[in-house]
């Protein structure tokens, strides 16, 4: 293969740019979990210590690369490395690469991000972890899906965003 792996952010994002409160997710959304799965299957996921650390286990199907500054962390299922450059190699000769998280990790990839998997999800909730929008100058909308609220579960939107190039 050889090309560069494409590199997709998956996140969810509140409106008021709330991705986290004490490394959970402020909201549950079934539907959003399911295409993370669906999105994800079978390919190499980066992510930060903290996101890894959220999973009550390691997501199967899937690689996760941790990236972290802690040289002597470890866990189950967790391939570690200190830089973003060791993580993308370690990922190896792929077509994508999944980005899952926490906000430092995607400010890390931003540069190199080809797609951004969003879920906005249409609450203002608190929150100790939060996400700028991302720049409508750098990324196009190519699609969007959106439901409305239901029950205790809020209106949500998929939406993909692609890199202007």
């Amino acid at each position: 293969m050889t090309a560069k792996p494409r590199i997709i952010f998956h996140l969810a994002r509140a409106d008021n740019g709330v991705i986290g409160k004490d490394e959970r997710l402020p909201w549950r959304i079934p539907a959003d979990l399911k295409r993370l799965k669906a999105n994800t299957m079978g390919k190499p996921m980066i992510m930060g210590r903290k996101t890894f650390e959220s999973f009550k286990s390691p997501l199967p199907g899937r690689r996760h690369i941790v990236l972290t500054r802690s040289k002597s962390w470890s866990a189950d299922g967790a391939e570690v490395v200190q830089s973003p450059e060791a993580a993308v190699a370690l990922a190896g000769d792929v077509e994508e690469i999944a980005i899952l998280g926490g906000a430092e990790i995607y400010r890390l990839f931003l540069p190199e991000a080809d797609l951004i998997e969003l879920t906005e999800v249409h609450m203002e909730p608190d929150g100790d972890t939060r996400i700028e929008a991302f720049d409508p100058a750098v990324w196009t909308e190519t699609a969007r899906d959106d439901y409305p609220a239901e029950g205790d579960r809020p209106a949500f939107s998929f939406v993909t965003l692609e890199r202007i190039r």
